[in-house]
């Protein structure tokens, strides 16, 4: 075990926490608004917090574990897909931005399925919603959590299970305590690491490889594919890289943890100010941290499991006491991630499902209880999901954000900027896109060259314009008559 990192993290952890018991005192203190400071922080974000809060969010296990781990084996080809990520924060502001914020006042929304339930009115489609919102997120928590007791687990020694042990109290307890104010402004300080420790990091393999030149000449001579855009076996095809510009791009916009940032900020000004700031943080992190993969496969050859690369990377060319430092920004990267994650599970639960259907006149001590209650009991099913990890999480990441995509991505475009998007239209966008995404995930991942996820955004797609067409003379009859 190593005191000198051991001890660097151990103070970051206790930051996290004086912050969770500092916003504690906010969710205690506005009891009459428990739900909307709970989950939204009584919408009060600023430009840089809004930045902050959706690059560490988005920056997560996958970004910081599973992408460099897949950078070292599949080589420049890899980093090039990743940089299909740079413009996430911009779109999602850009095309939600204003409208959904706007839009989300207007229903006094606190989630995205809040919005679903005032903008289409139907019972199916919160439902629908809720349900894969606990499914898929489910799986993508599971990803983060696994990356976390890999990443404690590198470096204290510990066993798997011991370090997920560790990673899952310190997260529960924060969220509990202090819930989303507690996130976002953990999420800001997280950022920040990340970004710094990007750099630091990437400086000091570069130092270690013996200069970028020396680095690209190894890599060469091991397998020349590997400084190519097609991966070391020339699997990367372009059509398959192309498709990742729908996944971990364009379709970003639909994935709950992130749209909520875009009803959570203050006024336009701090919105156009996270707009730049964000496109640039995600580029840096996303650009460095991948390269950081690839060029530590000539200075620590032969790893077995490529979601070791960072933290033992970090650890032979960092000091001890500065890698622990660094090290804080893989960590940072997966407890933010979690954070969200799990609020908004629970608020699928708790707002959406509990509130509406089961017991809308609930008190707001009782709401108080169940909100507790159901997050501490999804961090134990997690807990309990993520003993048997896979072999790559950055598959079981890409899994959840496929079918969050497929679901989503319609009925909240096309709700926001479509008056004739109706109900009928939803519900068959969802179903046809996430069972679509389930059967093509399953049977044929990388169907005709692309990621399996194309295909059922492009079903769900038709599907939303069909229903609604079909059903238009139909919901126009029907509010004449309930006029």
């Amino acid at each position: 075990m190593n005191n000198p990192v051991i001890i660097s993290l151990s103070i970051f952890i206790a930051v996290i926490f004086i912050i969770g018991f500092w916003s504690a005192k906010h969710v205690n203190r506005k009891n009459s608004s428990f739900l909307e400071e709970y989950f939204l922080g009584s919408r009060e974000l600023g430009g840089f917090i809004l930045a902050m809060t959706m690059v560490a969010t988005y920056g997560s296990a996958s970004s910081f574990i599973g992408g460099p781990g897949a950078a070292y084996t599949q080589g420049l080809g890899w980093v090039l897909l990743a940089m299909t990520q740079v413009a996430t924060g911009y779109f999602v502001l850009l095309i939600l931005g204003k409208k959904f914020a706007i839009m989300a006042r207007k229903y006094n929304a606190i989630t995205l399925i809040d919005f679903f339930k005032a903008r289409y009115d139907s019972k199916p489609v919160v439902l629908l919603s809720a349900v894969s919102i606990i499914i898929f997120l489910f799986s993508a928590m599971a990803a983060q959590w696994v990356g976390g007791a890999y990443l404690i687990e590198s470096i204290t020694g510990l066993s798997y299970t011991a370090a997920l042990f560790i990673f899952a109290v310190a997260v529960l307890l924060y969220v509990i305590i202090g819930g989303f104010r507690a996130v976002v402004f953990t999420d800001t300080i997280q950022g920040v690491v990340m970004f710094f420790g990007t750099l630091i990091i990437l400086i000091g393999t570069i130092i270690a490889g013996g200069g970028i030149s020396n680095i690209m000449s190894d890599l060469i001579a091991e397998n020349p594919n590997l400084v190519t855009p097609y991966g070391h076996d020339g699997g990367l095809t372009p059509l398959y890289v192309s498709s990742f510009w729908i996944l971990v791009g364009v379709g970003v916009i639909a994935l709950p943890q992130v749209a909520v940032r875009a009803m959570s900020y203050r006024d336009s000004r701090g919105m156009h100010r996270a707009l730049i700031v964000g496109t640039i943080v995600v580029g840096f992190i996303m650009l460095g941290m991948h390269l950081i993969g690839v060029f530590a496969r000539p200075i620590l050859p032969g790893i077995e499991v490529a979601d070791h690369v960072m933290p033992l990377i970090t650890l032979q060319v960092l000091p001890p006491w500065l890698a622990g430092i660094v090290l804080a920004a893989p960590l940072a990267a997966i407890m933010s991630t979690v954070d969200s994650l799990l609020l908004l599970v629970s608020s699928a639960v708790v707002k959406d499902v509990y509130l509406n259907y089961v017991k809308p006149d609930a008190t707001q001590k009782r709401i108080k209880q169940v909100s507790f209650g159901v997050t501490t009991v999804l961090g134990i099913l997690v807990f309990a999901f993520a003993l048997s990890p896979p072999e790559l999480l950055i598959t079981l990441n890409l899994f959840a954000f496929g079918g969050l995509e497929a679901a989503f991505i319609w009925p909240l475009i096309f709700g926001l900027y479509w008056k004739k998007g109706n109900k009928h239209g939803a519900l068959a966008s969802m179903i046809v896109g996430v069972s679509s995404y389930v059967v093509i995930h399953h049977f044929w991942t990388h169907i005709y060259g692309m990621h399996s996820v194309v295909l059922p955004v492009v079903f769900s797609f038709i599907a939303y314009i069909v229903f609604t067409l079909l059903t238009d003379h139909y919901t126009v009859d029907e509010s004449n008559l309930s006029g």
